[in-house]
């Protein structure tokens, strides 16, 4: 009698492949950032028009990225407070996204695969919606300090 193995897990799969084939998505993707940062430094978002025209901002209502583009060129100036100024909310983010993005690239590195939890999932992307729901009402309010 002749047993078959059972089909390789995701997880098993993905500790299986090359460290190069892992290491691909997390490298594109933190290339492509950082590429896009140099451009924001080069190119000043906070010339009118310069990187084209926000349509919820021509419409007069600031979305929760409004200022986001010039948030990263003032953080490429070493100028928090300007950033600060521009997108509070992507100032504050932008040291939990950095941290997902090198734990992204540690764990393809090594080979980890981590198990997601649907429910903490879920629980951060509501709280995060809610989040920028609040922030977005409070910076278009009458005379608001958040307002791009």
């Amino acid at each position: 009698m002749t047993t078959t193995a059972p089909p390789p897990t995701t997880a098993g799969a993905a500790r299986s492949q090359s460290r190069g084939r892992r290491m691909l998505a997390p490298a594109l993707t933190i290339g492509g950032l950082a590429l896009a940062t140099v451009a924001l430094h080069v190119r000043d978002p906070h010339q009118h028009g310069s990187w084209g025209l926000c349509p919820s901002a021509a419409m007069g209502i600031y979305c929760p990225g409004c200022g986001g583009l010039r948030a990263v060129n003032d953080l490429t100036r070493g100028d928090l407070g300007a950033a600060a100024s521009s997108n509070l909310l992507f100032v504050v983010l932008l040291p939990v996204a950095v941290f997902l993005l090198g734990r992204w690239a540690v764990d393809s590195w090594t080979g980890r695969v981590r198990e997601s939890n649907p429910r903490r999932t879920r629980t951060l992307l509501l709280s995060l919606c809610a989040v920028a729901v609040v922030f977005t009402v409070l910076r278009n309010l009458p005379g608001s300090w958040l307002a791009p």
